[in-house]
């Protein structure tokens, strides 16, 4: 287990009894079936708020393939699962068995960045524009932004950063089987309409819309083309880090991640995360990481055979050298519109207000790129904390050298690194991971995890004596 508890402290004994009270009297005062399901859901709250680990373990799990599912809660069941384990780490903290809070350099800048939001919070709430709830999306957001404490705080020995990794890749390769099973079924992405019902996502119309808008790109329960890209860029790296270093099932389990993940990427035609994903592999091949040259003739190889079987790639690819791709001229225009937004809101958007999806047809235009979305909603103070966060980051995770040498002292830490890596590359043309919901805590998650690897690991991999082929017991 984690530093943070080897039982059940008194107070969450104490609590757990205050729980389970008021769901046998709820039992009792309403409908059967409704009491039933509030014992099950405060079973469920008593077993992470006992032990938080347990809460961002399940995490790892749901978020990654079922990121939206909502059951009977205002909430989608991954946020929920990070505040029960942020009111789990509140039990510890009153029953004073809370380790020492982080209080790295991240963790400082990152406090700056949430701090500053305040601002742009308060001011988007006086802009007539957007019927959200501004400090519920506000709340919402920074839950998304707390695994880089959470990770700290709960995961402080090899054996639980291993338990984190293997719920993670587990949760990619649950989205990858729901995934991938609906395109062999029929490749067309409406046909996960009912699914997605069934576990009631919300705004089915827009659901309905972007599936009908291409139904020849995979779909996913991440729903727009683009972020299903987004995650699956998340899980490659750490799938192909994963299978080098184990044997046997867990092996097994990388490899499918990563090669289910570079398929999915090809077949949502998400350009911009296989743009990023070949930087990925250059970047291990510029390195002189082992196998890193090799796999990126063959990936090159693979791409082209591919390309040349597949029509829908095919277009897909065509539409990066047409002047008349819809998708590109739309960035065009965001770029020549940002300053107009700039001075239009100079606090930043809030949070009462979504950025906007770009519409030409309507002179509304947001922006499809992850910095600049942090100045929009932000405002430009904003989007310089953001950079000092991740700033912040690179001067505590960087290697020096060349990865000559991957052994289990820093082939995650190297995963880690790589997969941010390359999801800042995809900000260059995209947004999805600056205020997407569960997938900017997925990524805030790896980067936490990163932390960590450098902070218990030795610093240098030149000085380890094993090879890439070398595999953990």
């Amino acid at each position: 287990m984690s530093g943070v508890s080897a039982g059940a402290p008194a107070f969450g004994v104490a609590m757990a009894a205050v729980l389970a009270t008021a769901a046998a009297a709820g039992m009792t005062l309403v409908h059967p079936v409704l009491g039933s399901a509030l014992a099950v859901a405060v079973a469920a709250a008593v077993f992470i708020v006992t032990r938080p680990l347990r809460g961002l373990l399940l995490f790892c799990m749901l978020a990654p393939a079922l990121p939206w599912m909502k059951i009977g809660a205002p909430l989608p069941v991954p946020e929920a699962l990070l505040g029960l384990t942020w009111v789990g780490v509140f039990v510890q903290w009153l029953a004073g068995r809370l380790p020492a809070w982080p209080d790295g350099p991240t963790e400082r800048a990152m406090r700056r960045f949430m701090l500053w939001s305040i601002v742009p919070l308060v001011a988007g709430q006086f802009m007539p524009q957007g019927d959200g709830n501004g400090p519920v999306n506000w709340v919402r957001w920074l839950l998304n932004l707390s695994p880089v404490f959470l990770v700290p705080l709960l995961v402080r020995d090899t054996r639980t950063r291993d338990r984190l990794m293997l719920c993670l890749l587990l949760g990619f390769a649950v989205l990858l089987l729901i995934s991938l099973g609906f395109f062999v079924r029929g490749r067309d992405a409406r046909l996960m309409i009912p699914f997605l019902a069934a576990l009631h996502y919300a705004h089915p119309e827009v659901i309905q819309d972007i599936f009908s808008a291409d139904y020849t790109r995979m779909a996913s329960p991440w729903v727009h083309p683009n972020s299903t890209g987004g995650a699956l860029l998340l899980a490659a790296p750490l799938g192909l880090f994963y299978a080098g270093m184990h044997r046997g099932w867990r092996r097994a389990l990388g490899a499918f991640v990563f090669v289910g993940s570079a398929a999915g990427i090809v077949f949502c035609g998400s350009r911009g995360a296989l743009l990023c994903l070949g930087l990925f592999v250059v970047w291990l091949a510029w390195r002189r990481t082992p196998y890193a040259g090799r796999g990126l003739v063959l990936a090159t190889l693979l791409a082209v055979a591919f390309l040349a079987v597949y029509p829908p790639a095919q277009q897909r690819f065509a539409s990066l050298f047409s002047g008349k791709d819809v998708s590109t001229g739309v960035r065009f225009d965001e770029y020549a519109h940002f300053p107009q937004n700039a001075l239009r809101y100079p606090l930043g958007l809030g949070f009462k207000a979504e950025t906007p999806a770009s519409s030409p047809e309507t002179g509304v235009y947001g922006i499809s790129n992850l910095w600049l979305n942090h100045w929009f909603k932000l405002g430009l103070p904003g989007m310089l904390l953001f950079i000092a966060v991740t700033l912040a980051w690179w001067r505590e995770v960087r290697l020096a050298g060349r990865f000559t040498r991957i052994g289990p002292d820093n082939a995650m830490r190297i995963a880690t690194t790589g997969t941010v890596l390359a999801a800042l590359a995809t900000g260059f043309i995209d947004h999805y991971f600056s205020f997407t919901q569960v997938l900017i805590a997925l990524f805030w998650l790896i980067l936490a995890m990163g932390l960590v690897e450098a902070r218990t690991r030795p610093a240098e991999a030149a000085s380890l004596p094993v090879s890439f082929r070398v595999s953990r017991p």
